[in-house]
């Protein structure tokens, strides 16, 4: 497959674990996107009020395009929310998991957009060119870092985009934040140490793709590298104070307890007994029950034009 992380993303997706761009299955590298299918929804409909935002501000730039192409789609979430902010546009969901495009198209049916509404199944890049026209806008949320080859798959993108036409690349941010740094039981700064053992992890995914080539991640060079005009970058950021909704509780129990069962055998006792007793619906301390649990997260986008 290719891609996710705390995201929510897509199979050419992301996942939550930490929302900073990646997060993922964890442990070993491989990450069977449609056993995750229901974790990626709910946590990109969580995510909405952020989306929504920087699909505003998409609209400044591309204010009426006929074609919109999501590259790495997953389940579809945030497809219909491009078919929603753009509504003269049609929509191309893409992804590599054809029951992940299965549901993508039976809640563009829910919400009212099959009309203008498609999907595409194939491994990005190379599936883009069986596109019937080029792009106006096409989105990439968290699908690139999950490409081996980072600056082909840009150029691959660029590729399909019209004359005028945007890019927009959702990478990086900041890994997520559900606790305070003291949470009265294990040691402080537990997140912090759970953020380096992911970072650990994607290192590892990154290497173990087909065709990896280390790349800085200076996103707007790379797009200007592939002959794109870089357009802006901007960050948005979901905050959900504590004490927080049941919603945003169940997806910090649900990025824990897959930390907890990947990374468990890197942790040292007291981490370990810590996320035991915070995953514990019965325990006063979990986050199920406690009033300090909150939702911080920061995400960014870089969008490029291309100009002929």
């Amino acid at each position: 497959m290719t891609h996710p992380h705390d995201d929510s993303g897509h199979h050419q997706h992301h996942q939550p674990g930490h929302d900073h761009g990646h997060d993922h299955g964890h442990g070993g590298t491989d990450i069977d996107w449609n056993e995750h299918a229901p974790m990626l929804e709910s946590q990109a409909e969580l995510f909405t009020p952020l989306y929504e935002r920087a699909l505003a501000w998409l609209g400044h730039k591309q204010t009426d395009p006929g074609l919109i192409v999501d590259a790495g789609s997953g389940p579809g979430v945030l497809s219909c929310l491009l078919a929603d902010a753009f509504p003269g546009a049609r929509v191309v969901a893409v992804d590599g998991s054809e029951p992940l495009l299965e549901r993508a198209r039976a809640r563009a049916a829910r919400l009212g957009v099959a009309d203008r509404f498609g999907t595409l199944a194939g491994e990005l890049p190379g599936v883009l060119d069986e596109l019937a026209y080029p792009a106006d806008l096409l989105w990439a949320s968290r699908s690139l870092h999950h490409l081996g080859d980072q600056r082909a798959a840009l150029a691959a993108f660029a590729a399909r985009l019209a004359p005028g036409g945007t890019l927009a690349l959702q990478e990086g941010g900041l890994p997520a934040r559900f606790l305070p740094r003291d949470i009265g039981i294990g040691r402080p700064g537990l997140q912090a140490r759970l953020d380096v053992l992911e970072e650990e992890w994607f290192a590892r995914m990154r290497a173990d793709l087909p065709d990896a080539v280390s790349e800085t991640e200076d996103w707007p060079g790379l797009m200007a590298a592939v002959g794109l005009r870089h357009t802006g970058t901007r960050s948005f950021l979901l905050d959900l104070p504590a004490p927080t909704t049941d919603r945003a509780r169940a997806h910090a129990a649900a990025v824990l307890s897959r930390l907890r069962d990947g990374f468990g055998d890197d942790l040292d006792a007291t981490d370990r007994a810590t996320l035991d007793r915070l995953l514990d619906p019965e325990d006063p301390a979990s986050v199920h029950r406690r009033r300090d649990v909150f939702l911080l997260a920061v995400q960014t986008v870089y969008t490029a034009e291309r100009t002929s």
